[in-house]
């Protein structure tokens, strides 16, 4: 069994959130997803022995999933505290060092990101109150980490390649993503739906 399909199996336990709140888009990011971000940034070296933070851990997939590939530090950042409950249980749930979780905003940061690599699934900015809700995230990010994985709607690369030009970055890959998001909130008309999405990696100078 490869890397990817090990990090899928492990984290296929790690629970949604309980009580999602939809001005902050909570929808849990994929096992699926977090095994290919993880097991692309374990290939780069960005993270065995690396300071990884995830920026808006949610119920911490992507923490979790770092704290599996022998990082030196991970911490989880995330405004929502019953969320941070939720994630503190899920580490509990599996066999990874321990991850330090920080109630805080991730786009006022109360760490500092200087040389580390940055995860994050933020918000995509779907509803109207939240528009470019992922630029926040961004720009948090930019001139601080060495290396960041970020998740965006489908469609975000020229605004990307632009962002990053402009910030000091420079995307060294892209791919595809599919999430399958269950039936949340009201305004939801399906049980699930899958969207596409993108995942990318930006190395900042």
């Amino acid at each position: 069994m490869g890397l990817k399909a090990r990090l899928e199996a492990e984290l296929g336990g790690v629970s949604d959130f309980e009580d999602p709140i939809r001005d902050l888009e909570q929808y849990r990011t994929p096992a699926s997803v977090a095994a290919h971000l993880v097991a692309l940034a374990d290939l780069e070296g960005d993270i065995e022995g690396q300071t990884v933070i995830d920026l808006g851990t949610g119920t911490g997939m992507l923490a979790l999933a770092a704290a599996l590939r022998s990082p030196d530090r991970v911490m989880g950042v995330e405004i929502d505290p019953a969320a941070l409950e939720q994630a503190r249980a899920n580490e509990r749930s599996l066999s990874s060092m321990p991850v330090d979780w920080i109630r805080g905003d991730a786009t006022a940061l109360p760490v500092d990101l200087a040389g580390t690599t940055v995860v994050a699934n933020p918000p995509f900015g779907a509803h109207e109150d939240n528009r470019h809700a992922d630029r926040e995230f961004l720009e948090t990010i930019a001139g601080d980490a060495a290396v960041s994985y970020t998740i965006h709607n489908e469609g975000s690369r020229e605004f990307l390649e632009a962002f990053t030009m402009d910030n000091g970055g420079r995307i060294t890959h892209a791919y595809g993503v599919e999430f399958h998001i269950p039936k949340q909130f009201r305004h939801h008309d399906s049980t699930s739906q899958t969207i596409q999405a993108e995942l990318y990696r930006v190395v900042w100078d």
